[in-house]
């Protein structure tokens, strides 16, 4: 959740939309009430580019995440170039 909060930060802001779509997948994640809480804090501050490395995603789990960050971007109906680069980068670094 740490990186999908830091991906939607990519365009320095978050939007209503995007909002929504993470805490919805929190909630469909089934997360106790402390990752919720810690959720909620990335959605108003970024956590640091330092502490967040995609590498760490399991490999089962790569796929479910790409889709998660890919609805994530799409969501708010504005796709920032950045953000589309970066989606690109993830991608295929976590494809390779």
């Amino acid at each position: 959740m740490k990186f999908v909060c830091a991906f939607a930060w990519t365009d320095l802001e978050i939007r209503d939309a995007e909002r929504r779509f993470v805490e919805h997948l929190a909630h469909k994640l089934e997360l106790g009430a402390d990752e919720r809480e810690q959720v909620e804090q990335w959605l108003h501050v970024a956590p640091a580019p330092g502490e967040v490395d995609p590498s760490l995603v399991p490999p089962e789990h790569r796929r479910a995440f790409i889709e998660s960050v890919r609805a994530l971007i799409y969501i708010d109906g504005e796709v920032d170039p950045d953000e589309r680069q970066q989606f690109e980068r993830l991608r295929n670094a976590l494809s390779a």
